[in-house]
């Protein structure tokens, strides 16, 4: 269970803000507020209101006891440039994630999950690779051959929320919270192109398939399992073969195989159909066309929407009487803040009916 010291904490990182910044605010010294957060003093409740006003939360906020998590075992940075993430970063999107844990925890004491398939645990060293995995993955969930239609889908079927954030301007893709006794909650990044929402998607996945503690080579294992799940080898044989690869066969197969056109040059590199100077080739044009960042537009294809935490909301709105101003007191929260972290509007229904299980 947590103090009113580590819900201290985890306002001020909500918003960035360094401890000594944060004293300044709260017109305290910086050592007075240490204590506070680690525990040796606990403030009285004007300090708790004055923080309330600075940290830009409701009083009640600090009343909650919920356990409060590190960071997870990964997080997926948006560049291989940008693997470093400041401490500020983590921090802010660390504390948007327990946030979101301890909201789910909340919807789910009045709104039944139950899951329709079972997500898989499987250890790379027992399968030989992350590339077996991920065919053992598709058959496990009875993925037809060809592209996957819909991730989004077959992931929440399994048991694990979806939801998205902008996480407060970071430089990160996506992040996986997986605490006890509750689904696995994984967030993307809503500004990225659906291709990229997808990897990152089908990348998070595997780390909750293949690793429970953290190990040197666990991003590129997730790497080569999300290419291989979303571009299976015997199917890409079939589209690759006796073709010459150009930037146009990339752009051709990008909308049918909902995927970026650098994972599919990728994916071809790894089996083989490229030389390094051809592989070399396809690059430079890609950085020369700026698209290393942003692809095409005109080869974008519609986002995959989450479904089952919207379903969650709208069955507290719509059965069981809540209204949006209720639920965002359940973890308390300001309303604008909710609608935000929800990516919600004010409107909505609020009449009672029945209760709802996803």
């Amino acid at each position: 269970m947590s103090t009113v010291g580590d819900m201290l904490r985890l306002a001020r990182q909500r918003l960035g803000f360094t401890q000594k910044a944060a004293a300044s605010r709260l017109g305290v010294a910086q050592p007075v507020l240490s204590r506070f957060e680690n525990g040796p003093v606990e403030p009285d409740d004007a300090f708790l209101h004055k923080a309330a006003s600075v940290y830009d939360l409701p009083r009640e906020f600090f009343d909650l006891r919920d356990p409060v998590y590190g960071p997870p075992v990964s997080v997926h940075p948006m560049l291989r440039a940008k693997a470093d993430i400041s401490a500020r970063d983590l921090d802010m999107v660390v504390s948007e994630m327990n946030l979101r844990v301890m909201q789910v925890r909340r919807f789910l004491d009045a709104v039944e999950y139950a899951p329709t398939s079972e997500l898989p645990s499987l250890e790379v060293e027992q399968y030989g690779s992350p590339e077996r995995i991920a065919g053992v993955v598709r058959a496990h969930w009875g993925v037809t051959s060809g592209p996957v239609k819909n991730l989004t889908g077959l992931v929440e079927r399994s048991g694990v929320i979806v939801g998205t954030s902008d996480f407060s301007g970071a430089s990160i893709s996506g992040m996986t919270f997986r605490v006890p006794g509750q689904p696995p909650l994984v967030l993307l990044n809503r500004n990225h192109p659906a291709d990229r929402m997808r990897f990152t998607l089908a990348h998070e996945l595997g780390h909750l398939v293949m690793h429970r503690f953290p190990t040197p080579d666990m991003e590129e294992e997730a790497n080569a399992f999300a290419s291989a799940l979303l571009l299976p080898e015997r199917e890409l044989r079939e589209a690759f073969a006796g073709r010459r690869i150009t930037m146009e066969l990339l752009a051709a197969l990008k909308p049918e195989w909902r995927v970026a056109m650098q994972a599919l040059l990728m994916r071809a590199k790894a089996l083989g159909y490229l030389t390094d100077n051809q592989n070399r080739y396809l690059w430079q044009q890609i950085s020369s066309r700026g698209w290393r960042l942003r692809e095409p537009s005109e080869l974008d294809f519609p986002h995959e929407q989450p479904t089952v935490l919207k379903a969650i909301i709208k069955a507290h709105l719509s059965d069981l009487g809540f209204s949006l101003s209720d639920l965002s007191r359940l973890v308390p929260l300001h309303e604008r803040e909710f609608l935000k972290m929800y990516d919600l509007t004010e409107d909505g229904p609020t009449k009672p009916r029945l209760r709802l299980v996803i």
